[in-house]
This record gives structure tokens, sequence and C-alpha cells, in this order.
């Protein structure tokens, strides 16, 4: 079963026009709207069988002849009383019943993809807002809570809402803001920064084995939440995990920008990706790195390596590894499906006009879109029970959004419409025509089956994209607990397959099962890639490049 934290995301250029332009402008009735009515009407008999079986149901619920109850992974009705108390069972099972039915109605209009996609995230919102769990006047768990503290349950959620409401994201709280505190229960693994520019510090972790890998590691973080998601508590963090199995680890730590940071565009980050791989190459005196590139980061780096490419320097990278990433951006979901022109262009022109796209919006727009599980859950826990949202790494780091310049939101979203990735030479990187086929350094790509923002599907394309030998890994997970997967998780497992057939569903049925995390496989894959191992060395930094502040730096404490 999913949680919270798997269905939260780094960002996806997809959805940042839902981010600048409000996540309550998808609700607002429109021409989809129209034509799932005309689909109904087109279809009576459809319509009026719906009609008749739900009628039918409701009928047997009433007189307590129905088997329906709620799946043992639905979360909403655990307690017992939901199934115990007759009135109670019903509700819940008319809901179900209601729930199933609205559900099946964007399907029965035969809208194209696009329109279903718009329609079914409407219904579902919808439904997920009606379900009896959300009612204080029906929810067991509230009423118990309202006993047990004697009314003070009610007084701590209503402060608890006041507060929710007052600031952006407003959204339930997941997670207090003194939960945890960065650099010192997350983001901990020592090390230094050893290079600083206007837009990124770069972090290089010390050594813990006698011995590492000669060829370093660079990853690259999405540019709109903190680093650390690669870098989480003692035990979850994938940096002290690399560390720890003789790789030589840096880290990009992305300065949060404002408003006079407003022309920072694809290139600036790309050329600072490129400074970042400049410097690892002097401190670790090598002629390549890896690079390891996550979400939107993977959108950048890849359109660098396409640029290296074209001036004939792919041998700066031994391997490229993507996580989570999308390239082909042809039917990736709903975010897609939302897009047109005329949208884009006023998410464009809204942070033209404030200079940059806030983080704290594009958190809403990503809660919006698992309801249940990242608003209504903790609707019932923060403001029904008045209890405080429990303690949780990847939350905190959620929480702890950033900000995109202007610029940069421009071009992602300009990407995602026209696809340029999947055209040779329709987007350019550092003055290169962007040509992924010509990108022939061996791959590494990492999905998640259960990713609602990133589908497996979408990443699985790059596989066509790229050029080189590819190794795909699909890891059983949502978004963030795919690259979230230590080895220490008892129910971790992850896909894998010999080849990459263009047919994503053909490469999942021919596909093997492992028991654990894809953490070690990608070891092992590096490992073969990395050169000879040489002794570690004594101090941080060389090449000229010293020590400037103990990790995690300076960048990543900027709100």
């Amino acid at each position: 079963m999913s949680t919270p934290a798997d269905e939260l995301a780094a960002p996806l250029d997809l959805l940042l026009t839902s981010a600048a332009a409000g996540p309550l402008r998808r609700f607002t009735p429109n021409a989809a709207w129209a034509r799932m009515a005309t689909g109904l009407a087109a279809r009576p008999r459809t319509a009026a069988h719906r009609a008749a079986d739900l009628a039918a149901e409701l009928g047997r619920i009433a007189i307590g002849q129905s088997d329906r109850t709620p799946s043992r992974r639905d979360r909403r009705f655990t307690d017992p009383a939901w199934t115990q108390n007759p009135f109670l069972r019903r509700i819940v099972q008319a809901y179900l019943a209601a729930a199933d039915t609205a559900s099946a109605l964007p399907g029965d209009a035969e809208l194209d993809w696009r329109d279903r996609q718009r329609m079914t995230f409407v219904v579902d919102n919808l439904v997920e807002a009606l379900a009896p769990s959300n009612n204080p006047a029906l929810n067991p768990m509230a009423w118990k809570a309202l006993i047990d503290t004697a009314g003070l349950s009610s007084l701590v959620g209503a402060r608890n809402l006041v507060r929710d409401l007052a600031t952006a994201p407003r959204v339930p709280s997941m997670i207090e803001p003194t939960a945890f505190e960065v650099g010192e229960t997350v983001a901990v693994t020592p090390g230094s920064v050893v290079f600083r520019n206007e837009v990124l510090e770069l972090i290089q972790y010390t050594p813990q084995t006698e011995k590492v890998r000669t060829i370093p590691l660079l990853i690259v973080p999405p540019v709109i939440n903190k680093y650390y998601v690669v870098d989480l508590a003692p035990g979850r963090s994938m940096v002290e995990y690399y560390v720890g199995q003789g790789q030589q680890v840096f880290t990009i730590s992305w300065r949060n920008p404002d408003a006079r940071h407003r022309d920072w565009d694809l290139d600036t980050y790309g050329q600072a990706i490129l400074d970042a791989m400049d410097a690892v190459q002097r401190i670790c005196r090598t002629d390549s790195t890896h690079l390891f590139a996550t979400c939107s980061g993977g959108i950048l780096a890849s359109m660098l390596m396409g640029h290296l490419a074209d001036q004939g320097q792919l041998d700066r990278v031994a391997s490229f590894t993507l996580a989570v990433a999308v390239l082909d951006q042809s039917r990736a979901g709903f975010a897609s499906a939302v897009m047109d022109e005329r949208m884009a262009a006023a998410a464009i022109a809204s942070s033209a006009s404030r200079g940059y796209l806030d983080g704290r919006a594009l958190a809403e727009v990503f809660a919006w879109l698992r309801p249940t599980d990242l608003i209504w859950s903790y609707w019932v826990n923060n403001y029904l029970q008045g209890r405080t949202p429990a303690a949780f790494d990847v939350l905190f780091w959620n929480a702890d959004t950033t900000r995109m310049t202007a610029a940069l939101h421009r071009g992602f979203v300009e990407l995602a419409m026209s696809n340029a990735l999947t055209h040779p030479g329709a987007a350019t990187m550092l003055g290169s025509p962007v040509d992924l086929g010509k990108v022939t350094t061996p791959s590494y790509v990492i999905a998640g089956i259960a990713d609602h923002i990133c589908p497996w599907q979408s990443c699985y394309r790059s596989t066509q994209l790229l050029g080189g030998e590819t190794r795909f890994v699909l890891s059983t997970a949502g978004h963030i607990a795919s690259m979230v997967n230590p080895p220490t998780n008892p129910k971790a497992t992850f896909q894998v397959n010999d080849g990459t057939p263009a047919d994503p569903d053909e490469w999942l049925r021919t596909a093997t099962t492992e028991q654990g995390s894809w953490w070690p496989d990608y070891i092992a894959w590096l490992g073969q890639r990395s050169g000879r191992l040489k002794a570690a060395p004594k101090r941080l930094g060389g090449g000229g490049l010293e020590p400037l502040d103990e990790a995690p730096g300076t960048y990543v404490r900027e709100s």
C-alpha cells in the first residue's frame, strides 16, 4: 500500500502551468464538462443502466442485504465503527456504490484521452471530497477525540485550520515545521562545500572507506525542492549509502532564486551543471564523471548531454542516470492532458509578472493530485481530531520548497508544449541542437510503477530516445519512494529486464522481479564503469578548490 510520501513529488514541468494559474482553475466547468454531458446524453441506455444498478444496490443496502465493504487498503474506514455500527455501515456502503457509479461516467461518455483525464480528475476529487470520513458529524474518530480531550480537539483543530488557510500552500499541513532540522537530523552526511557560484553550491562528501572508485558521481537534484531528497535521515540517505560503498559522491545544492534572478534560463542551469562537472573533475583529477539526475534536474542534464554530444565531449560522462524523469511528454498522464496553449501562455505571464514561480503553489497542485492521501487524511488528523502530523523526513523535505525563475519556468513549459526533446534539433542547450539519439553514453533509468507524477511508461520512453545501452529499473513504489529506497526496507522490490523493447508493456511482461532495493543493483552497475579502486583522499577539495563550508552548505538554508 502506498504511503503519503509515495505520492509526493519533485517538480514536473507539465504541472508548472497549473501551479502558476492556480489549482482551482482545473475544477472550473469548461468544454470538457460539456462534452462529457453530451456523450452521456448520446448513450441513454448506458446511463439508464448505471442508474438502475445504483438504485438496486441502494435498495439492498437499505434493507441490510448488501455485502459491499471498503477495501482493506482503504485507510479512511479502518475504525471498526464504520463496519459494526448499522447506520455508519449503510452510509459507507451507499458512498462506495455511488463512487463506483460516478467513477465509471467518464468512460461511459467515450471521451478522447485528454477529456477523459480531465473529467476523471474532477470526478475523483468530488467523490473523495464527499467521503463520509471527511464529515465531522459522521467520523467516529472525530467523536472519540472530542470525548477523550473533553472538547479540546475541536479547538486545536480550528486553530490548525486557521493557521493552514493563512499561508500558502493552503492545504492541511503534512508536517510540523520543527519536526526536523537541516544539517542536524536531515542532510547530515559529512562533507564540505568545495565550489560555489551564483547558481549553486557543490558539496563533496567525506569518504567512508579506505579505497574509493576512481570515477566520481555527481548528483543533479530537482530545481524547485532542496537537494537533500538524496540525503535524508541517516539510514535513508542515498548519498550516505553510495559513500559507504566506496563511491566518490558530489551533489549540487541549487540556490533559492528570487525576482533578481528572473532571467536565469535553461542555458543558465545547463552551464551551472557544466561548471560543477569541471570542479568535480579538477578535484578528482579525472577526465570523466558519472551524472545522476532526478526529475526536472534530469531534463536539464539530458539537454546538457545533447550539448556535449554536439561538441564531441561525451567522453566526459562515464554514465548517465535518470531517476523519475520524463523526457517524452506525450500523454504523460493527467498533467499533459490539462495543458493547452492558452493555459501555458497564462502560466508564463503569471510567473513573469513576479519573476519566479513559487514552489508552494506547486506543492498545492501536487496535493490535489492525490487528495485522499495528501488532503483529506490530514483534514481528519489535523482538524477533526486536532492532532499533530507524524514526523516523516520526506514530508519535511517536500514542505521545504524553493522558487523557480520565470525564464526557467517559461523554458520548461515551452519544452512540454512542443515535446521538443523527442524531435532532434528542436531544443537547444548552450547553442547546441539537442539530439538525444546521439547520446551514446551508457544509461540507467529508474521509474516507479505507482508514480502518478511521472508515469513509468513515460519514463521508460527515455530508453528509446537515448542512443546508448540502457538499463531500465522499475521500482515497486511511488515517485519519491522510488528514489528513497534503502536496502533496509523489507518490502522493497524492483523489476529488471535485459532488453528494452519499444513497447513498455512488453518490457513489463518479460521483466523479472528482484527482492530488495535497486540501490545495490545500481552500485554494482556503476562499479563496472567507475575504474579501479584507489586510496581515498585524505582531505576534501583539490585542484585549487578548497573547502568553503561544512555540508550542507548555505544555499540549502535560504528561504
